[in-house]
């Protein structure tokens, strides 16, 4: 690569456009003071980035614009255009020629240009590092900055070793890869944070998921539950049904025929005993009947207290044991089955009246199950005054019949030699109505177990539609249900009718049970909690995998850094080996003798609190730095500070040719380094500079006709009335004649 060309337009005194071609391997720059040729230096400083306006002698980007003066105006921007030669692509650009640009505006802004495309600082920063064009300057010695290297600290004169060996390009990549594993670890402080604002959610979240979780189970179990129970049910009422139905088709079929034979046996004994004594037995049998009806509604409502009486008392006392109500109920229940289970009455209508008593007594029991709290206290005293009420009535209603009887056997007697003839009639008729008597008690029987069928079948009814409610539109289905014996065998259904009450009721009970603890663990809209959970559990699964991610990027960036580091360290003691050679030899050479050396030192960094004087718990950073150590023939000087300026001027310059031969840039400029020089030292330094021209171009700036002597393209700058610097071609056998 090959500098071919700088263009300043309005940059500090280069109020017009001016170039510079340099096509020789030394250009040698003259001019008198404050002509302005020290600004092509700093130009070079401006165009290649430079930060530090003190470095180019100003304040402000403002005072790198032409200022103005009589005969020419100031501009309102400066701009310098450096072009490359890239035809050996050392810059990583598909161009064969590579124009840097940069203009800054009145108002500071700075814009950066790579071709006529506008670019970075960073970018530009690091294409230059590629063809060891570094930030740190050591390419360009100002004037008044020879000793720079002299006097800069360790740690500023390691930075400018490693900008010359080229280290600059892993110097941008462990920053930025220490950049990315800061910003690495912020993303991971964010991610983290995020999980654990999400975490107390997520767990809510998960209970509630476990909660729709158990009540699904439960759910499903109810559904099972509830569809056998259905089953079983709806095939006992079937049962009841067809047996209800069965065994009341022939009583009422008997008790019409008998109804229509009573009164034909009336009507015909009304025409033979049409007398008052026929008459007033028949309105005394229609009395006692009448009674009797009375009294069995007396029986059987009275008996129905008395169980009720019963069974609050069994409820009282099984209550004061602290017995739980289900068990009390289920105790009567059974109590009231062994009870007609052991029946063994001889008389038909007593077996039936406490049959009936028993039925009522468990319909009480069924009433008293639905009842949320029970007064026994108040429904004793009730019962007691309407069991007292009843017996009044029931002993009115037996004297009455009594009496009846009474009367109809004395009527009867009266009239018995007059009914001889309809005796066989009158025989008849009465077995005809006690038969009747006794289909009705049996009808009135079988009309209490159809109210309990009816009652029954109502309660199936509600469960169904409470199913319905907990389990859903699939509760439809409990028909299509098999039933299984503990054993595992099947169940007909004679064996499910045929079971006793006892078990339906105990299923009936779980069934409740299980209903209350389904919704006592609602959890609300169960779609939306799992859609939710279902979400959120995503998303910390993704923060989880960022985690994973940004840990892996952590070890791959700690990986990378402690690589470039150690690449830097074996390449840095690398270069410095070479540059301490380097720098011997240049050393020897100007001064005839003597040593030079380059040594790693290591300098601490003291750390201190920001607002408070207070010990941190940080180590102090300890920093490695380059030092300079001399010794000068036949004198006794081992220290920087010892050395005259002409001295410094020498060792400076010995340092700066050997960083430039260990690792050459593509150009050099020199800005009156060799101003202090005497006329001796001026050939050593002709001579060193012709050697470095065989590796770098070279712009010298210089007042030495010595150094001017070595250039093979010679620029004049001058200064007119004007205030602008002007570009003169001078012809080389001119400068070589006014050289000499």
């Amino acid at each position: 690569m090959r500098l071919k060309s700088i263009e300043l337009s309005g940059f500090k005194s280069f109020a017009r456009k001016t170039e510079l071609q340099f096509s020789s391997a030394i250009t040698s720059i003259v001019g008198p003071n404050g002509s302005g040729k020290s600004n092509v230096a700093e130009s070079f400083r401006f165009v290649l980035g430079e930060q530090s306006m003190k470095s180019m002698r100003g304040r402000r980007g403002e005072d790198m614009i032409w200022n103005g003066s009589g005969a020419v105006p100031r501009s309102n921007r400066a701009s310098v255009r450096l072009v490359f030669d890239n035809r050996d692509r050392a810059l990583n650009l598909d161009f064969d020629d590579v124009v840097l640009e940069r203009v800054v505006m009145r108002d500071g802004s700075n814009e950066y240009r790579l071709n006529n495309s506008q670019v970075r600082l960073r970018d530009i920063s690091e294409l230059l590092s590629q063809a060891n064009i570094g930030s740190s300057g050591h390419h360009i010695i100002s004037q008044g900055e020879a000793d720079r290297v002299l006097t800069a600290s360790p740690k500023e004169r390691r930075a400018m070793i490693e900008d010359a060996l080229g280290l600059t390009a892993f110097l941008y990549k462990r920053e930025e890869a220490e950049r990315k594993l800061e910003k690495t670890a912020e993303n991971m402080r964010e991610v983290a944070g995020l999980r654990r604002e999400l975490a107390p959610h997520l767990k809510f979240l998960q209970s509630q998921v476990r909660k729709i979780e158990d009540s699904k189970k439960l759910r499903d179990e109810l559904e099972v539950k509830y569809k056998e129970y259905l089953k079983r049910e709806s095939i006992y009422l079937s049962s009841v049904v067809r047996a209800l139905a069965t065994e009341g088709a022939q009583p009422r079929e008997e008790h019409i025929e008998l109804s229509g034979r009573v009164l034909e046996l009336r009507l015909k004994l009304g025409e033979k005993q049409n007398d008052h004594g026929t008459s007033e037995l028949m309105r005394l049998e229609q009395e006692g009947r009448n009674l009797l009806h009375k009294r069995d509604s007396l029986g059987r409502e009275l008996g129905r207290i008395e169980g009720e009486l019963v069974a609050v008392e069994r409820v009282r006392v099984i209550t004061h044991d602290t017995v739980p109500g289900e068990q009390v109920r289920t105790f009567m229940h059974r109590t009231l089955s062994e009870l007609e289970e052991s029946m063994s009455f001889t008389d038909d209508e007593l077996k039936a009246r406490v049959q009936a008593l028993i039925i009522l007594a468990k319909d009480f029991l069924r009433r008293i199950s639905d009842v949320e709290e029970v007064e026994p206290r108040h429904s004793k005293d009730d019962l007691n005054r309407r069991k007292i009420e009843l017996g009044q009535q029931l002993e009115a209603v037996t004297e009455d019949e009594a009496r009846v009887v009474s009367e109809v056997a004395t009527l009867r007697a009266a009239i018995e030699g007059e009914k001889d003839a309809s005796r066989e009639a009158e025989r008849e008729l009465f077995l005809a109505i006690s038969r009747r008597s006794e289909l009705e008690t049996l009808l009135a029987r079988l009309t209490s177990k159809q109210e309990l069928l009816e009652r029954d079948e109502a309660q199936f009814k509600r469960e169904l539609g409470e199913a319905g409610v907990f389990i859903g539109r699939t509760v439809e289905n409990y028909t299509d249900t098999i039933l299984f014996a503990s054993t595992g065998q099947l169940v007909s259904d004679e064996e499910t009718a045929a079971e006793p009450r006892t078990v339906q009721e105990d299923r009936r009970r779980r069934i409740e049970r299980m209903k209350i603890r389904l919704e006592e663990a609602g959890v609300g809209n169960t779609a939306t909690i799992l859609r939710e959970h279902q979400e959120t559990l995503e998303r910390d699964e993704f923060l989880a995998r960022e985690v994973a991610d940004l840990q892996a990027s952590t070890v791959s960036l700690r990986a990378l850094i402690e690589d470039l580091s150690t690449t830097l360290s074996v390449r840095f003691v690398s270069g410095l080996e070479k540059i301490n050679t380097e720098f011997t030899t240049f050393f020897m050479s100007m001064f005839g003798g003597g040593t030079a050396t380059l040594t790693l030192a290591a300098s601490t960094n003291m750390r201190k609190a920001a607002q408070e004087e207070v010990e941190t718990d940080e180590e102090d950073e300890v920093e490695e730095g380059v030092d300079i150590a001399i010794s000068l023939p036949h004198k006794r000087v081992k220290g920087l500070h010892m050395l005259s300026g002409g001295e410094r001027a020498l060792t400076s310059i010995a340092l700066i040719f050997a960083m430039s031969q260990v690792n050459p840039p593509p150009f050099l400029i020199l800005d009156e380094t060799d101003a202090a020089l005497d006329e001796a030292n001026s050939r050593r330094y002709g001579n060193l500079i012709e050697t470095l021209a065989k590796h770098s171009q070279l712009i010298v700036i210089t007042h030495n006709r010595e150094t001017m002597s070595r250039a093979g393209v010679l620029y004049g700058i001058t200064m007119g009335s004007e205030g602008i610097s002007k570009l003169l071609s001078i012809k080389f056998e001119d400068a070589l004649a006014v050289a000499k």
